[in-house]
């Protein structure tokens, strides 16, 4: 395996939730970057690696750490939650190694909490799908209630990520605001909390009860369109196919 940057996707966190090439490329690097909470998962598992660790909000910092170790002839894997290509860690190491022809990057997919979540639900994401960050920690509010009403009005079945803070209390109540302008308030909503975690759990309810709902930041939040309904205590959308019901 060559040196460079391998930004891996670990899913949840767990061993069992990351894919093999995940596990395998893990074992192979020498350095291991990454959010604080994500090493404490991984370090057990991991134990022959050099670490580097930040908080919250120091991405760039990891990025600049793992291009450093990579122009070293490193091999480098640089961790993401989830999948590091979605709300992750790829788009910016990329930014961040501009200019730097020589250092070779390679992302690897992990499993993500709208795929995995949407698994524990029943099959919300059958049919088209908006994935949308309510944290305006780097895009604006404006611009997010711009894509809100945009997702609504087209009828995507919607995946709601970083639904609130304690800075940010009531954004899935401005949220639910804007759908119900173009949605039932008898529309499902799934809610998955600590996904593959200790604590996981899942939740069905209505569009209009999901606006008294309290959420924390690890709960990821599923909006149904007009063709998603509850089937067998599940949360599915149909993809459209005829299917005839048998005679009784």
């Amino acid at each position: 395996m060559n040196a460079g940057v391998y930004v891996i996707g670990i899913g949840p966190g767990h061993l069992e939730g990351m894919t093999a090439e995940a596990v395998h490329i893990l074992q192979q690097c020498t350095h291991i970057v990454g959010y604080t909470t994500y090493i404490r998962l991984l370090q057990k598992n991991f134990p022959h690696a050099v670490y580097f660790t930040t908080p919250m909000t120091r991405e760039i910092e990891r990025c600049q750490q793992a291009v450093q170790w990579a122009r070293e002839g490193k091999r480098v894997a640089l961790i993401s939650g989830g999948d590091a290509g979605l709300y992750g860690m790829a788009g910016l190491v990329y930014e961040v190694s501009a200019g730097y022809e020589e250092v070779e990057i390679h992302v690897i997919a992990g499993v993500t909490a709208a795929m995995a979540g949407a698994a524990l639900l029943g099959a919300p994401l059958v049919n088209d799908t908006c994935f949308i960050s309510l944290s305006d920690a780097l895009t604006p509010w404006n611009t997010i209630a711009h894509r809100l009403h945009c997702a609504a009005s087209g009828d995507f079945v919607i995946v709601l990520y970083n639904p609130t803070s304690k800075r940010r209390r009531n954004y899935v109540q401005k949220a639910c605001r804007i759908i119900q302008a173009y949605r039932s308030p008898a529309t499902p909503v799934g809610v998955a909390q600590y996904i593959g975690r200790e604590g996981e759990k899942t939740r069905l309810l209505t569009l209009k009860e999901l606006a008294q709902l309290e959420l924390n930041m690890i709960s990821t939040v599923f909006i149904g369109n007009s063709h998603t309904r509850i089937i067998r205590g599940h949360m599915v959308t149909s993809r459209g196919y005829a299917i005839q019901e048998k005679e009784k």
